[in-house]
């Protein structure tokens, strides 16, 4: 019998996985179809209704469309925050799984991250297809590659601290807890619904220490022709990027028996 290769067994795994994170994740009996792509859009009408009431009586004005900025700062922070929630757990939830060789914990945190990109692009195109309805000004990116790159950059980013979150989470449960708290508090904190330009310089200074700025800077500057990428260290977020990833691998190569036990 020919032995397959580990590429094909990788892959094999991996569709596997996703398939089931995929269903459990818009499970309709938990309602998770209807709150995964319905909480960027609510949240969006949420900021766009509060800005619409600054410019009405506080006379606030934007040289962008507020809708789109919004749109292109809550739908990847969304799901930057999911994989990391979904990896504080990932183990422990698949752990019956390892018992079978060909399964191994990180692919678990691969899985359940191409589920939330997968849900992301979902969610995009929704976004695109109400935009073109509804005939929204700029609804396309003006530099499509280029916002792709940061998307895709986030997603790599997003991974490597939730390797470090997913190991961490098994032998301190209160890692997973510390995250939820802070993935909620970088929502301020990370120019999402706002551009850093828009602040004072103290409080750019303070926030461009966040990688997690630089991404969303990265998108909306490219996304929009109004706005820039001046705020942008991509040697910082390179850094940010490769750091946690190798000490993440680290970590999971030295306790994977461990984790396969705990």
């Amino acid at each position: 019998m020919k032995q397959r290769k580990p590429t094909f067994i990788f892959v094999s795994v991996i569709k596997a996985l996703f398939l089931r994170e995929l269903a459990t994740r818009i499970s309709v009996g938990r309602t998770g179809l209807f709150w995964t792509f319905f909480e960027p859009f609510f949240q969006i009408f949420v900021f766009v209704a509060i800005h619409a009431a600054i410019r009405e009586y506080g006379g606030g004005q934007t040289s962008f469309n507020y809708v789109v900025f919004m749109a292109s700062g809550f739908i990847p922070f969304n799901m930057f925050r999911a994989i990391l929630s979904s990896s504080a757990g990932a183990f422990q939830a698949n752990k019956g799984l390892f018992s079978y060789k060909q399964v191994k914990p990180i692919d678990t945190i691969i899985a359940r991250a191409l589920v939330e990109l997968f849900l992301s692009v979902i969610i995009i195109m929704m976004f695109l297809a109400i935009g073109i309805f509804l005939n929204i000004d700029n609804v396309f990116p003006d530099n499509t590659p280029m916002v792709f790159l940061g998307y895709m950059w986030l997603w790599v980013f997003s991974v490597s601290l939730g390797l470090l979150v997913a190991v961490g989470n098994t032998f301190f449960i209160s890692v997973g807890k510390m995250v939820s708290i802070s993935t909620f508090g970088l929502l301020f904190f990370s120019a999402v619904f706002y551009p850093v330009v828009s602040l004072p310089p103290a409080a750019q200074d303070a926030l461009l220490y966040n990688p997690l700025t630089h991404f969303m800077e990265m998108i909306h500057g490219f996304y929009m022709e109004a706005l820039d990428d001046r705020f942008v260290d991509y040697r910082y977020m390179l850094l940010w990027t490769i750091v946690p990833l190798f000490i993440g691998l680290w970590l999971y190569r030295m306790l994977e028996r461990r984790i396969v036990s705990e």
